[in-house]
């Protein structure tokens, strides 16, 4: 057996907003927003901070899988959604020991390495690949655990905001995967500066009174230009993972059983993988003759369309100055319409990139955790629906703004339904409380409401925040938390 993944558990808030309901409020389409966008996202409670939403994830893995807390030696937290920057990773190791300590079990050991990773929405799948250079180090015989856990909220009436989200998937990682065998000397890499793709800018942070104490660190982006920015950055790691395959880099396309990548919203992954392909096509001297059939077929100038796809850096400076909207790819989103009616797209787009992904059409943007969410639905859908995947080369594309990309080739371990049947997919979804309007705005907003509590079991909550500064003493917005046993 090879290193890799061997467990994955959850954790979703459970206050959730239906996009339905938010179309009407806002006048907006519903059948565009379903089709593009998705169902619902989810919202975390007022008390509720990354650090929770992470430790309620990593408490759900070591008692899904019965795991020895003493035997993990790395605790790796993924997110952008930090709300102290100097600690992210002990905060949650403290949670999960109180716990542990309260139900009467080992807790996890002293030695434990704790790092964050922060590169936006790649934060995790950097995770995962430090857990395994440990593992395959002064980490052999130990196991990791990386939870990937973020908050995306986005300004009220912007473009982003169908497409916010919140929770956490902590993924087990060790030295014979019981899951999937990750393979990271085979992927490739991409990385650029991209100014003002999506950013965090302290400068602009702003923080409003809020009841709940949290804070609120709403995005600046441009959204085309973003969407440009990861189709960039994508092609990049996959052309760097298929130079290390051989062979013609186009027939990797056919060869790959699944396609999972960073999930902004549904729509995001068939352009990243459609693009990808396209690119390839446009590298080989057959591609290329079969996408200037495309072009004839649908209208689009092939020289034009091949001149956009051969542009080693398609941005320039009216992007950052605002001048443009960002959209560097025009003729290649003509194009993809074109392909949507052939038989082509049921290969390339819908036998590749459908399993799990109906599943997520109910879990809103999750940022670092968006990836790993979606390889669990995958998993836990082959496992209840009896589809034999094992040995199945799959693909995990990941992407973070600002940006970078990686492109990690993946195999379905040989006895993966046993760990698969553990994934705690339908139970994260449980029976969430659905917002009405004026509840959305008050959560948004983090103002006293109306809201249906939901009374914690089982799970972590921020108990208070330090008001103390001095001079003697000093704990002026720590955050203190409570572990809250399951209720009889």
């Amino acid at each position: 057996m090879l290193p890799g993944i061997s467990g994955l558990s959850l954790y979703l808030p459970p206050y959730r907003v239906q996009l339905q309901d938010w179309c009407a409020w806002n006048d907006e389409s519903w059948e565009k927003t379903r089709s593009v966008v998705g169902r619902s996202f989810r919202m975390r409670g007022p008390a509720q901070s990354v650090y929770t939403l992470a430790a309620n994830a990593v408490l759900r893995l070591i008692e899904d899988y019965e795991l020895d807390p003493q035997r993990i030696g790395m605790l790796a937290l993924g997110t952008e959604s930090s709300s102290d920057n100097s600690a992210g990773a002990i905060i949650v190791k403290g949670m999960i020991n109180d716990a542990l300590e309260a139900k009467g079990m080992p807790m996890l050991a002293r030695d434990c390495e704790v790092p964050e990773f922060k590169h936006a929405c790649l934060a995790g799948v950097y995770g995962l690949k430090a857990a395994l250079r440990y593992l395959a180090a002064d980490g052999a015989g130990r196991q990791a655990i990386v939870v990937s856990a973020d908050i995306a909220e986005y300004a009220l009436g912007s473009t982003g905001e169908p497409t916010q989200g919140a929770g956490a998937v902590a993924m087990l990682v060790d030295g014979e995967a019981r899951l999937l065998e990750v393979d990271i000397a085979a992927g490739g890499s991409d990385s650029d500066y991209r100014t003002v793709d999506f950013r965090k800018p302290f400068a602009r942070f702003r923080q409003a009174p809020r009841d709940d104490g949290q804070m609120q660190d709403l995005p600046v982006f441009n959204g085309r230009y973003s969407t440009s920015c990861y189709i960039d950055a994508t092609h990049h790691a996959m052309a760097a993972m298929l130079a290390k395959r051989g062979g013609r880099p186009v027939d990797y396309f056919s060869q790959v059983d699944r396609v999972f990548m960073h999930r902004p919203y549904t729509q995001m992954p068939t352009t990243g993988w459609v693009m990808a392909y396209l690119f390839a096509l446009a590298a080989d001297d057959e591609g290329r003759a079969q996408l200037r059939e495309y072009c004839a077929a649908s209208g689009v100038d092939a020289d034009a369309l091949l001149h956009e796809l051969d542009t080693a850096s398609p941005f320039d400076e009216s992007i950052v100055t605002g001048a443009s909207d960002g959209d560097v790819f025009p003729l290649s989103r003509k194009l993809r319409q074109h392909l949507r009616g052939l038989d082509l797209w049921q290969s390339l787009v819908v036998d590749k990139l459908s399993l799990g992904a109906d599943a997520m059409r109910d879990l809103g943007n999750l940022y670092s955790a968006a990836l790993p969410a979606w390889l669990a639905s995958g998993l836990r859908q082959a496992a209840d629906d009896g589809i034999d995947i094992a040995g199945q080369s799959w693909l995990a594309l990941g992407y973070g703004s600002g940006d970078a990309a990686e492109a990690i080739p993946m195999r379905v371990a040989d006895g993966w339904r046993e760990a698969a049947s553990r994934i705690n997919f339908a139970e994260a979804l449980g029976d969430p409380v659905d917002l009405a309007e004026a509840q959305y705005l008050a959560l948004h907003e983090g103002r006293s409401s109306d809201l249906v509590p939901v009374p914690p079991s089982g799970e972590f909550v921020v108990e208070s925040i330090g008001t103390v500064d001095g001079p003697d003493f000093h704990n002026l917005g720590v955050e203190f938390y409570r572990y809250v046993p399951t209720s009889n």
